[in-house]
């Protein structure tokens, strides 16, 4: 633990632990208004692989889209004709391998993470004492008005969310900008209850450490009681950070990047805001950092020494209590094969297996027990069902080609998952619009050359051909452009209304969302029809080739599901049970709050 406060410095560069934030784009709390917090989102660099921190992202994200996708509805419905938003550059999230299978086929809970409690991220307008202001984005605050001699009382504010458990550690620093020599400050925390009109650690459910003296008090409803001795005092100039430890149930301080020591212990089940407050003696200027700018102590390194704690007993783990018992190696082997198996990858299980099998034959020689021979579990339904075929079709675009391959291996999968069909059929709509897109885009490339503004590497490819096929003098009559402009025309007018025609269909089809319909699904890809740029639009991230592999994934669900099989594979049962496992021991700040399981163990 060591003392870096040179990041506050205009250009220098920031402290080692904190260098995610170098990737962030510019950030300067000083010059946010009131409430500019409300639409931002922001991420302490000791969180950035908090499991709980991508909760929160990915529920901002959705929130952002959905306003967007509100405004913009509601723009076309004021203004039909208006094809603005065909620039818009909304951002996407990737879908997930096997995105929405459990949706459809098992039905997973919803999840509650449009409810989960922000980061506090800037002092709360609505709880402090009155005569306290805030500025700059609710980071800044000051005492300015009239002294008050009574020692008990004291003006104080909380911040405007509660430090959430499921980050494992939560951690917060103020800057003592000024304050006069007679003056006096608590940081600390505190729960909802406890009186704004004394510093913290003076009320009951609250606890703070206090600059005049260096003691820590908790809950004192006597400010005639000493406190108990703990660090050294501090004042103008300083940066004091406050943390707590949820897992371990205590909270600990630090002064200008110093780590003082655990100041309360036995923290449990609490729900606490960031707290500080100050005697009634002006002028008294604070400042806060809830992890928009790097922090003066080094939090990241405390966290990544908590992980690596929790990481060493998970690696300690041993499988030997398995029903079969099987050691690490074969488990792993089991489980790879079984995927692999499961999802129609027939031959490459095989492949593996022998791959498995040789190189326990190597490790065999010189040992007195003999190793486990791997054999793979031939799967006949596997290698029947011809699902890579279908799935094949469904990566490639060949959606009529899937439709039929399903009907003729599983005549009843389609009627008995009516929504997966209309999936089916949207994406072969998509995949004709994608194919019009193509040919739009190409052309314009084309228009642009003609006028003179072309891409350059497609400019030296031509030259080269033409240089090597054809007399200069006859080199503008034979590079097709004239021949073939309107054949491609033609290809895309066909394509076009091939679409028009298609989407008449499944409009006639689909009048309601009843019968595995979705209107909205409907309205949404249609739309894509006005735009030249289709890709670019709104509703672009549709065309989006990773679409299928979702769609193709759902089907093989739905087929392993008639078949009488699981619709997922063991290893994908095996993440799942292990991410609700970590989900539900980091609630209350437990060892899980330290896990992520995607980013920590699975290789994306």
């Amino acid at each position: 633990m060591h003392m870096n406060p040179s990041w506050r410095a205009p250009g220098d560069l920031l402290p080692t632990y904190s260098r995610k934030f170098a990737s962030l784009p510019g950030y300067d709390p000083y010059s946010q208004g009131p409430g500019s917090y409300n639409d931002t989102f922001f991420t302490p660099s000791y969180l950035s692989n908090s499991r709980y921190i991508h909760r929160l992202d990915a529920a901002h994200r959705a929130k952002l889209a959905a306003q967007h996708r509100d405004a913009t509805s509601s723009s076309s419905t004021s203004n039909p004709l208006s094809t603005s938003s065909s620039n818009a550059n909304l951002h996407r999230m990737a879908p997930s391998h096997r995105g929405m299978t459990y949706d459809i086929i098992e039905k997973e809970p919803p999840s509650d993470d449009e409810h989960l409690t922000p980061l506090p991220s800037r002092w709360n307008d609505q709880d402090k004492y009155s005569g306290l202001e805030l500025s700059n984005g609710g980071l800044e605050v000051r005492y300015t008005g009239p002294v008050n001699k009574h020692d008990h009382e004291a003006a104080s504010v909380r911040a405007d969310h509660p430090m959430p458990p499921q980050c494992g550690i939560y951690y917060f620093e103020i800057t003592i900008q000024s304050k006069p020599k007679e003056g006096m400050i608590g940081i600390g925390f505190s729960s909802s209850k406890a009186s704004v009109e004394r510093l913290p650690g003076w009320e009951q459910e609250s606890w703070g450490y206090h600059g005049d003296d260096g003691k820590t008090f908790y809950g004192e409803t006597n400010h005639n009681n000493q406190g108990k001795q703990y660090g050294p005092t501090f004042g103008a100039n300083d940066t004091i950070g406050c943390g707590v430890n949820f897992s371990k149930g205590h909270a600990f301080f630090t002064k200008n990047g110093v780590f003082l020591g655990h100041a309360f212990r036995d923290l449990r089940n609490v729900t606490v805001f960031p707290f500080v407050g100050t005697k009634k003696q002006p002028p008294v200027h604070l400042t806060a950092n809830f992890g928009q700018q790097p922090f003066v102590f080094d939090i990241d390194g405390m966290v990544k020494k908590e992980k690596y704690l929790i990481q060493t007993e998970i690696y300690k783990t041993s499988t030997a209590n398995l029903q079969p018992p099987l050691d690490e190696s074969t488990l792993l082997q089991e489980l790879v094969a079984q995927f692999l198996a499961h999802d129609g990858y027939v031959e490459t299980a095989r492949a593996f297996a022998e791959e498995v099998a040789s190189e326990s034959a190597a490790l065999q020689n010189g040992r007195e027990e003999p190793l486990k021979m791997y054999e793979v579990e031939e799967d006949v339904e596997a290698v029947n069902r011809q699902s890579a075929e279908i799935r094949a079709a469904i990566l490639e675009g060949d959606i009529d080609k899937a439709l039929k391959y399903t009907n003729a291996y599983y005549a009843t999968v389609l009627q008995d998952y009516p929504n997966i069909h209309f999936k089916l059929r949207c994406r072969k709509f998509l995949e004709i619009v994608r194919r019009c897109n193509e040919l739009s885009f190409a052309s314009a490339k084309k228009e642009k050359a003609s006028n003179g503004l072309p891409d350059e590497s497609a400019v030296f490819d031509q030259e080269m051909e033409l240089d090597e096929q054809v007399p200069e003098a006859e080199s503008w009559e034979a590079d097709g452009m004239e021949t073939e402009e309107p054949e491609g025309n033609n290809k895309f007018q066909e394509l076009l209304a091939e679409a028009v025609q298609y989407g008449q269909q499944l409009r006639s089809d689909y009048p309601t969302d009843e019968h595995g319909g979705d209107m909205k699904m409907l309205d949404d890809i249609f739309s894509l029809i006005a735009y030249s740029d289709a890709k670019r639009s709104v509703h672009g991230h549709y065309l989006d080739p990773a679409g299928r592999a979702i769609v193709a994934e759902e089907l093989n669900s739905a087929i392993l599901v008639s078949l009488g099989k699981s619709s997922s594979a063991a290893l994908e049962r095996l993440y799942q049970q292990s991410e609700v496992l970590v989900n539900e021991i980091s609630e209350d700040g437990g060892a899980g709050a330290f896990i992520n399981v995607r980013n920590d163990f699975l290789l994306e």
